[in-house]
């Protein structure tokens, strides 16, 4: 996740350079004009992403889930990637021009932006994912994920793992929104280990979500406490969760894409966000004539899950791999999620 993504904990990759936002001259030379073959339907549809999507992991996704919805619906597909705040501009602009059938739009910082070009015009369809406008419009349709189901999940493995029964979260902020990533990780975990003791530590500071070394020292303070799992919830900043708690050797939790393969043997498992899922059905909605409403995809829709829970887990490099029982008596609460019969409490509603 770049330091901007304050709603949410998209987490870049590794490589270096994603950090870094590339500046770009000229916005449209970037555009990858990626055209569906066919696309005989005469609909179009764009994305704009708030970054390069690079090795982007969230935003991979999301250009995955256009490019099925454009399959699917037999039309085009562009992709406008910003770098920027003036780029991100650019490209709403440039895909409204284009007047495609729904312009997609991916994360908090297209909110604004998109009321703005909502108002000034009404036919075109939006589809905002991972964050809504604050008004809502008949034309703008908003996909936002239950990310607390999947934390709660992630607590249930944690109490089932962990040694000295005291599990913790490290988030990036104290409000109601990120707390979505430490309550629930509590609950999930005093579920399957009603004795455990549980803590939550925020990064805080001057860049909170861009914070390695913070959220690092505040990881080392729990570690010492004897907190032995924890999940990872501090953006860009996850990665010195994983250092602190690898020095350790304790165990921590990944969020939105599969981050095992950055520190193996440390990360147990990842709260994933399917942005494919949510792009792909929220197109469909919208083209169906569903708009100007806000749906919540959680385990039940295919919006959230876990690492564990999805295909190719033996290659994932996740710890959770090796402890099949464990995987069992978490799908097992999933199904209990999904059915109605079990309610996980959202930090951010009310």
């Amino acid at each position: 996740m770049h330091h901007r993504h304050r709603h949410a904990l998209k987490l870049t990759a590794l490589t270096a350079g994603a950090a870094l936002l590339a500046t770009a001259c000229n916005a449209a030379a970037k555009n990858d004009d990626a055209a569906a073959s066919g696309g005989s339907s005469g609909k179009s549809l764009v994305l704009v992403t708030p970054d390069p999507v690079g090795q982007n992991a969230f935003l991979k996704l999301a250009v995955d889930g256009i490019k099925s919805a454009a399959q699917e619906q037999d039309a085009t597909q562009k992709v406008f990637q910003s770098t920027d705040t003036a780029t991100q501009q650019q490209n709403v602009q440039a895909a409204v021009v284009a007047q495609p059938d729904v312009i997609v739009l991916v994360g908090f910082e297209f909110a604004d932006i998109v009321a703005q070009q909502a108002e000034r015009n009404p036919k075109q369809q939006f589809l905002l994912v991972d964050a809504c406008t604050t008004k809502s419009y008949d034309n703008v349709s908003c996909a936002v994920f239950r990310e607390h189901e999947g934390v709660y999940l992630a607590g249930a493995e944690a109490g089932l793992l962990s040694t000295s029964g005291q599990v913790a979260a490290v988030g990036v902020l104290d409000t109601p929104q990120f707390r979505r990533y430490t309550d629930p990780f509590a609950a999930g975990a005093r579920k399957t280990a009603p004795k455990t003791q549980t803590s939550s530590r925020f990064v805080g500071g001057q860049s909170p979500f861009d914070d390695s070394a913070r959220a690092k020292e505040q990881t080392a303070t729990l570690l010492s406490k004897g907190y032995d799992h924890i999940m990872a919830a501090a953006a860009a900043g996850n990665y010195g969760v994983f250092e602190a708690a690898k020095a350790k050797g304790a165990y921590a939790y990944g969020v939105d894409v599969n981050q095992c393969p950055s520190s193996p043997g440390t990360v147990v498992d990842n709260v994933i966000k399917r942005t494919d899922t949510v792009v792909q059905k929220g197109i469909e909605s919208v083209l169906d004539g569903q708009t100007g409403k806000t749906v919540s995809y959680g385990l039940k829709e295919g919006g959230v899950s876990l690492t564990g829970l999805e295909d190719g887990v033996d290659s994932s490099k996740c710890v959770i791999a090796d402890h099949k029982d464990v995987l069992k008596k978490v799908a097992a609460l999933r199904d209990q999620i999904v059915s109605g019969e079990l309610k996980v409490d959202d930090p951010a509603a009310g």
